[in-house]
């Protein structure tokens, strides 16, 4: 019979992965229209005057030199005034493109002030453009002229005020001291008075403008003609073609700010001013404009201009800057012209160069507004009194009676009598100051001898300076005035010094810092070594003092009083170095000191780290480097056997890790100790420094077993250190030869002792053994008092101590033991290798460890010689 299979059912599948295909095109479609559309580019409209120098399809717009958009298209605008220039822009410039945004055109520009848009001779024009805030736009109207500041450019506008432009021009140069330091960027007029000069400065020259400096004109040549001769002035031959405008720093306190307005003087003496007062005159006949005021034949000052009052003639005079010192509220003037008498004629030159305004220097405080009458004649000075000083000096200068005072070259007084003083120490001269000159001479002024001939001999040359030949027979002194209002009383003694130089020299002494550091050395310095700050010498030693008492040194040294700051509570000082060598696997570094370092010596000055606690003053130690002073290491002082091997820069270390280093080992006069010093590096030193620390030498200990501290092999001794427990603190210890038994032994460890008739070949180290494993040490021996027994001090360590109690046996396990008998046979006992050669204990214990059968360091046991059979069957069971 034939058998028919059912028919199967298949299900159609709802969906077929060949649909994928078209989704994923319309995808991609999408997105490549839209970042199509997206990077399309933005298109703007930019209004020019004309279209000189644009071409459609050339012309590029770009910022700091990356091309960000061409031009597209042109087309006159609807009124015929311009044209309408279409722009595609890059569509990353659409954040750029706001209502303030800038377009202006770029070309070739030549002028005397120099050329601009050099590049564009090769490129061709192109647009710029200066982002710009506001909301965003698409319509601009383009600059005729680039702005004043273009982008990139740091630094700050001044606007100067003038009367007149003069020969300034846009691009004229601003100097300081004849150094470029910024330039005209544009000029307007304010009203029909006055023209307002923008002026940009360099970032790197901005910190020379300050609020109180002032600008003046430096355009073309300036020629002074007179009697004495022609004077040609100008700053630079840019500023003969350009024009230009220069300035001073003024007092230098507080700094400019952008768009700060000063007004243009028109010359530097104008600009820099004096001292402006009155003169009042019953008629001005021999006087003009430009009269000189003379004091002792030197021109200080001129008449500015004179005009007629109710009162007569009021003259208007200015006092040069430096001279301003002479014109005080009591100052006198008198007009002074030539003299024709029987005897002949006295100052003949003013026939031909005019009178001139003689002035007499009074005493009082100036004061800003001054006036003052102008007298016919000389006032009567006989009536005054003059100033009688005494002036010390350490030997003769050379200086003989008669010899003129003089301040700036003028005589202001002349010595009286030339004697040695009552002690015959010093050299006394007395002088007498004439009563104009008395405000010079204040608390604190000096006097230096002038020299003769002068020679000043260097690698750039002789220069050969004389004087005149009253102080070449005669001699002279001059004063040097203090920055003082006080003034100096009759019959005071001041200070004659040698020179000028040995004055400043004091003064400036006299001015530095002063501190003495503590040193365990003299540390190679002398006086005059350098004190430096970052590789900057700030200051020098002033001495080197050696304290007999204490065999330390104290060293006084002297810091700049500008760098008085540099003081702090977290400064620290250590000695430099001739040469500092530091080799690693990355290489060698060498760092040399400066010359005068290396030969002399010297100091670096430096600061702790804010993290690093330091005390409430300045930490006045000298360290022997850096590294000890950053981490304000503590000095002590050890007394070690003299026997020690200890050597500088020896480890101080606890459980391994060097806590500081030995700086310093002598050996005692007494020739029975050694005396070190020794640092103990700063985040230790509270713990290790403690009354009841104990310091130990720790040096190679060989024997059968090993070698204990290998390293000092290679190394050397070095100090172990047990810290103390005492809040007192010390520097002074005494190093033991070793450390005591218990040192090294774990608070927690299971000590006890064993007593023996003999010692044998058990020593400090040998181990304790539990069914062959190691589970402690002996640390130490000692023999009782009467000689009878031998104490061993034993630990066992924390993690075996429940195999120990009252009820453990302990045997010596060392070496070889063999047992020969008649009937017996030979015996033969024997542990591990290690036992053989260095020797052991072994345990065996019965109980299990209680609370009432605990081990205490008191507990004495027996060292049994023999091991009972019965103990290796003991398997005590530790409770839970």
């Amino acid at each position: 019979m034939t058998q028919i299979e059912s028919p199967k059912v298949v299900k159609k599948k709802l969906f077929s992965p060949i649909w994928l295909l078209p989704v994923v095109a319309l995808i991609l479609g999408a997105w490549l229209g839209v970042k199509s559309i997206k990077e399309s580019g933005i298109e703007i409209v930019i209004h020019f005057p004309s279209a000189a120098g644009i071409d459609i399809g050339k012309t590029l717009v770009k910022y700091q030199g990356l091309t960000v958009g061409k031009v597209s298209d042109i087309g006159i605008d609807d009124d015929l005034k311009g044209v309408n220039v279409k722009v595609v822009m890059d569509y990353r410039a659409d954040p750029f493109l706001n209502q303030n945004t800038l377009f202006w055109l770029v070309k070739p520009k030549a002028s005397i002030t120099g050329v601009e848009g050099l590049d564009t001779l090769f490129s061709g024009n192109y647009i710029a453009i200066q982002p710009g805030d506001g909301r965003s736009a698409t319509e601009f109207e383009a600059q005729r002229e680039a702005p004043a500041i273009l982008p990139g450019s740091e630094g700050i506008m001044v606007e100067l005020k003038a009367p007149k432009l003069g020969s300034i021009d846009v691009g004229s140069p601003l100097f300081f001291r004849q150094v470029p330091v910024g330039s005209v960027v544009s000029y307007r007029l304010d009203g029909n008075k006055q023209i307002i000069i923008s002026a940009f400065v360099q970032e790197q020259y901005t910190h020379l403008v300050h609020k109180d400096s002032r600008f003046w004109n430096v355009s073309g040549l300036k020629i002074d003609a007179s009697l004495a001769g022609i004077k040609v002035n100008t700053e630079s031959i840019a500023s003969i073609l350009a024009g230009g405008i220069s300035f001073d720093s003024g007092s230098e306190t507080t700094k400019a700010s952008n768009g700060d307005t000063y007004p243009l003087f028109q010359d530097e003496q104008t600009a820099i001013g004096g001292v402006m007062f009155t003169l009042t005159a019953a008629n001005a006949e021999d006087i003009s404009e430009g009269t000189a005021i003379v004091y002792r034949g030197i021109t200080i000052g001129n008449v500015d201009t004179k005009q007629l009052t109710d009162n007569g003639i009021e003259l208007s005079v200015r006092v040069e800057h430096h001279y301003k010192e002479l014109i005080t509220p009591d100052s006198r003037f008198w007009l002074s012209g030539a003299e024709l008498s029987l005897k002949g004629i006295k100052n003949v030159g003013r026939l031909i160069s005019g009178s001139v305004i003689n002035v007499l220097p009074g005493i009082k405080e100036p004061t800003e507004l001054m006036q003052f009458e102008l007298a016919s004649q000389a006032p009567d000075l006989l009536s005054a009194d003059k100033l009688l000083l005494t002036v010390v000096a350490s030997t003769h200068t050379g200086v003989s009676t008669g010899a003129q005072i003089r301040y700036k070259q003028l005589p202001i007084g002349q010595v009286v009598s030339v004697n040695l003083s009552d002690d015959f120490a010093k050299v006394e001269y007395q002088i007498e100051i004439l009563p104009e000159f008395k405000k010079l001479v204040t608390q604190g002024s000096f006097f230096v001898p002038e020299s003769a001939l002068a020679i000043d001999a260097s690698l750039d040359g002789i220069n050969v300076a004389t004087r005149d030949l009253t102080t070449m027979l005669e001699g002279a002194i001059s004063l040097v005035p203090a920055n003082n209002k006080t003034l100096v009383e009759a019959n005071s003694t001041l200070a004659l010094h040698e020179s000028l130089e040995t004055a400043q020299a004091l003064y400036a002494q006299q001015q530095m810092t002063k501190l003495t550091l503590n040193s365990i050395d003299g540390a190679d310095l002398v006086e005059g070594s350098p004190i430096y700050y970052k590789k900057m010498q700030i200051g020098a030693v002033a001495k080197v003092n050696w304290q007999a008492k204490t065999d330390k040194f104290s060293i006084d040294i002297n810091i700049d009083k500008k760098f008085s700051p540099l003081i702090k509570t977290n400064t620290v000082f250590w000695r430099n170095n001739a040469v500092s060598i530091n080799a690693s696997l990355a290489g060698v570094n060498i760092d040399v000191a400066p010359l005068k370092g290396a030969i002399n010596g010297g100091i670096t000055l430096g600061h702790l780290d804010s993290n690093i606690a330091s005390d409430t003053k300045t930490n006045l130690r000298l360290y022997d480097n850096q590294s000890l002073a950053l981490m304000q290491a503590k000095v002590i002082d050890l007394t070690l056997p003299v026997s020690a091997k200890v050597t500088p820069k020896a480890a101080i270390r606890f459980q391994g890790h060097q806590i500081g280093e030995i700086s310093q080992v002598k050996l005692d006069p007494s020739l029975t100790t050694l005396n070190a010093k020794a640092y103990l590096y700063g985040d230790y030193a509270s713990h290790f420094s403690r009354i009841d620390s104990e310091f130990f030498i720790v040096e190679a200990q060989i024997s059968l077993a090993g070698i204990n501290a290998p390293e000092t092999l290679l190394t050397g001794p070095y100090i172990g250190v047990i810290p103390g427990k005492e809040a007192v603190t010390t520097d002074t210890f005494i190093a033991k030869k070793h450390a005591r038994l218990d040192a090294n032994i774990p608070a927690d460890a299971v000590r006890f002792q064993l007593v023996d008739t003999q010692l044998g070949s058990i020593k400090a180290g040998t181990p304790l053994f539990f069914r062959g494993i190691n589970v402690g040490q002996i640390d130490g021996y000692q023999l009782a008092d009467s000689g009878v027994d031998i104490t061993l001090f034993a630990h066992v360590n924390a993690q075996y101590g429940h195999l120990v109690n009252k009820s453990s046996q302990f045997w010596d396990a060392s070496g070889i033991k063999l047992d020969v008998g008649l009937f017996s046979g030979a015996k033969l006992e024997t542990q591990s290798l290690e036992t053989i050669l260095a020797g052991g204990i072994a345990i065996a214990t019965r109980d299990v460890t209680t609370d009432s059968n605990t081990l205490s360091a008191n507990d004495r046991i027996v060292l049994q010689h023999n091991i009972l059979e019965e103990w290796a069957e003991w398997q005590p069971t530790q409770t839970k």
